[in-house]
C-alpha cells in the first residue's frame, strides 16, 4: 500500500467539528471504542485540559486526531506531572496506513520537549511498546480505573524515578472519571 503524504499539525480553531467526526468515526468501528470518546475530547477541551492536540491531514482534509491531557503519580515525597494519551483517532477508511503511529510520534516527541515525566496509555499491549511504552506495573504504577488488564495500561517514563517503592496511582484527568 503506498504511503500517503500526511501533515501532522496542532489543532486550531474551526477544527471542532472535524475532530467530533474523526472521533466519532473511528470509535464507532472499534472493538475497543466508547461511545463517549467524542464528548471527552469536547470536555477536555472546554476545560482547557487538551494539553496536546495534534491533527493529521491527506489533502487538507482532517483523517486523524490525537489529545494528550494532564495526568499524575502521587508518592508521599513527590507528585509527578505527566499526560494521558486518549483518545487515538483515525477515520476507518485510513486505518492502518500509519497514520496514528506517525500522531502518536508526534505527541511524543512534545511532550518531551515541554519536560513531561510520563505518558500514560490503556491501549493495546502489543501496539504502544513500539512507541517506548511499557506495562505500568513493572513501575510499580497502577491504573486509577479498576478491572483494568494489567498489560493494557502502560506508562512512557521521560524521567523516570529512581525507584517507586509502594504501589502508586496513576490518574488521568477527572473528565476521564464521567466515562465511567
Amino acid at each position: 500500500m503506498n504511503e500517503l503524504p500526511v501533515k501532522i499539525r496542532g489543532e486550531k480553531p474551526g477544527d471542532e467539528s472535524a475532530i467530533r467526526e474523526v472521533t466519532k468515526r473511528a470509535f464507532e468501528s472499534s472493538e475497543f471504542g466508547h461511545n463517549g470518546e467524542a464528548g471527552l475530547v469536547e470536555k477536555l477541551r472546554s476545560q482547557n485540559a487538551a494539553t496536546i492536540s495534534l491533527v493529521a491531514e491527506v489533502s487538507d482534509q482532517i483523517v486523524g486526531h490525537i489529545l494528550l491531557s494532564p495526568a499524575t503519580i502521587d508518592r508521599e515525597d513527590h507528585c509527578s506531572k505527566g499526560l494521558g494519551l486518549a483518545p487515538v483517532s483515525v477515520l476507518p477508511e485510513f486505518q492502518r496506513r500509519g497514520i496514528g503511529a506517525k500522531l502518536i510520534e508526534a505527541g511524543l516527541e512534545i511532550a518531551a520537549a515541554r519536560d513531561c515525566e510520563f505518558v500514560i496509555v490503556l491501549g493495546h499491549p502489543e501496539y504502544y511498546p513500539k512507541f517506548g511504552f511499557a506495562t505500568a506495573s513493572a513501575s510499580n504504577v497502577g491504573c486509577e480505573f479498576e478491572g483494568v488488564p494489567d498489560e493494557a495500561f502502560m506508562i512512557r517514563w521521560f524521567k523516570q524515578p529512581a525507584s517507586i517503592d509502594e504501589r502508586v496511582v496513576a490518574k488521568y484527568h477527572p473528565v476521564f472519571s464521567a466515562l465511567g
